[in-house]
């Protein structure tokens, strides 16, 4: 290969994770004909995928034959067209020869552990005639010594091009400049090198630049973009803005208009439907180095402040951090929420305190003002002391507020500090305090119920604690239950969560069962409707 750099446009295939890629066949049509039309050298038209059935409407086919069905009537002009494989996902004998199918490459993209095999299969895929892409994702779990070993595998394959591939867009230029030129200096000559950015740090284009403006002199560099930055997780390079720099910088003739056509033709649409990009949620996995829905999982549980969420990231190891495993960071949450704390010494003054009390408890469910007239009612009739969950109601005067949820925390601090000389605060150890201690906190990790669907349900976790304090009834206010997101659940749509209908029930059920597991003297008396009412 000479030296030369190649623009490669993934919008079809990788922008596919944000629309299951149902773009339309027009759609489709439109992307495709505007970056040949632009010039771009090398178009990645789909996934080939044999678990899905073929559709003219989406870039995910089970076969070569059916790539052929979509862009093998359209004149590709000067420009090369390839498909991806996710090794794993497509045998080969749904690869038909490359002279009788309109792709004149393929990509396959694999993972550190899966390298030989995925080597093996590209092998196959290139004497099948296909120029050969070698992508290796997660560039960033590789050690020196790993990439090396996959680089000899790489040479002895000899494909057309090898690929950086940084799937959590964690690499800052020092890092990039590391993996970079590491394999330009082991790869032979003949094979080319490409880099694939994402953009959770803002620096996909900024990384693109760098490779571009220093480009190695002995092999040929790829450069990947999407029309508009489209691509999972935070999204990719725009390519528009690799043209642009392309065009000025390097004296090259892609037609930039074309591609800004294509942007507002379909892309402004789609996005309208969907969105990409920049986020608060990808930039704190990429600032942990981990897979995304790590964050999504601790952020979905709705009960940890960010500081919290960043201290669990930080105690995932090794390959587990970018290999998302959904009981590994389920048993980090709790394990973190447990943080060992003896109940402070005031607890005993607050158990005798509530000894033979009735108690009003108040949660945060609409009822607790859509029927208002009921609890005045209770209140008016009974003596009670009144403890609030997680929020502070207003209109209503609580002798104490139960705080579990440290998000919830960080949301109320202010409020709670005005109002501390009217209500007493009663905490679990795993929120922190911003100023001094807690009137009274417990230890979290004794309040859980280990075999709930929700362990650290608050009401659960609170009637625990009234039950060992010997309380003598117990009366509930604002536990609505949980219904389907499009209903919703809270006073504040701020404390709303995501739940399906399927979710809602479950979460009903298992508070339900927590309830008559705790075995109370008396069943609780539901001063307002509730879903819970047993």
């Amino acid at each position: 290969m000479n030296n030369e750099i190649k623009l490669l446009d993934c919008t079809l295939r990788d922008g596919g994770y944000l629309n299951d890629w149902e773009f339309g066949k027009s759609n489709i049509v439109n992307i495709f004909e505007r970056l040949v039309s632009a010039g771009i050298d090398i178009i990645e038209t789909g996934f080939i995928d044999s678990r899905r059935e073929f559709d003219e409407n989406r870039t995910i086919f089970p076969d070569t034959a059916s790539a052929n069905i979509i862009y093998g009537r359209l004149d590709k002009g000067s420009s090369m067209i390839v498909g991806m494989i996710d090794y794993g996902t497509c045998p080969i004998g749904n690869i038909m020869p490359a002279d009788r199918c309109c792709l004149d490459g393929i990509r396959v993209i694999f993972k550190k552990q899966k390298m030989h095999e995925a080597i093996d299969f590209c092998r196959a895929v290139k004497e099948k005639g296909y120029k050969v892409f070698a992508q290796a994702v997660s560039i960033t779990s590789y050690n020196d010594d790993e990439l090396s070993e996959l680089i000899g595998l790489v040479n002895d394959l000899e494909p057309y091009a090898f690929s950086l591939v940084d799937t959590y867009g964690l690499l800052h230029k020092g890092q990039l400049r590391h993996y970079f030129d590491f394999a330009c200096a082991h790869l032979k000559p003949s094979i080319g090198i490409g880099y694939h950015a994402h953009n959770n740090f803002q620096l996909a284009y900024a990384n693109c630049i760098e490779l571009l403006d220093d480009p190695p002199t002995d092999r040929t560099l790829i450069v990947d973009g999407t029309l508009y930055g489209m691509g999972k997780s935070a999204g990719n390079t725009p390519i528009e803005l690799l043209v642009m720099h392309m065009n000025s910088y390097h004296g090259t003739g892609y037609h930039n208009s074309q591609i800004l056509e294509a942007i507002e033709v379909t892309m402004l649409d789609i996005k309208r439907k969907v969105d990409w990009g920049y986020s608060f949620k990808f930039f704190l996995a990429a600032s942990h180095d981990c897979h995304p829905n790590y964050v999504n999982y601790l952020m979905d549980i709705g009960k940890l402040s960010v500081r919290s969420i960043s201290e669990i990231l930080d105690s995932l190891e090794g390959e587990k951090k970018l290999l998302y495993d959904k009981d590994y960071i389920r048993e980090l949450y709790f394990e973190y929420q447990k943080q060992q704390c003896r109940n402070s010494d005031s607890v005993g003054e607050l158990m005798t305190s509530l000894k033979g009390a009735d108690i009003l408890v108040m949660g945060p469910g609409k009822n607790i003002y859509e029927q208002r007239d009921r609890v005045d009612t209770y209140l008016s009739r009974n003596r009670c002391v009144t403890i609030s969950i997680n929020f502070i109601p207003e209109g209503y005067e609580t002798d104490y507020v139960f705080m579990s949820n440290a998000k919830r925390y960080v949301q109320l601090c202010s409020a709670l500090n005005e109002q501390k000389e009217k209500s007493k605060l009663i905490a679990t150890s795993n929120i922190t305090r911003t100023l001094g201690e807690f009137d009274y906190t417990l230890n979290y990790g004794e309040l859980l119920d280990e075999d709930a669907l929700m362990p650290d349900n608050p009401l659960i976790m609170l009637l625990k604690l009234l039950k060992e304090a010997e309380v003598s009834s117990i009366a509930l206010a604002g536990f609505d239950g949980y219904r389907e997101t499009s209903v919703s659940n809270y006073v504040n749509p701020n404390m709303e969560y995501s739940y399906s209908m399927e979710e809602a029930d479950n979460i009903n059920n298992d508070t339900v069962k927590g309830i008559r597991k705790l075995g109370l003297a008396s069943p609780p008396v539901f001063v307002t409707e509730s879903i819970y009412e047993i």
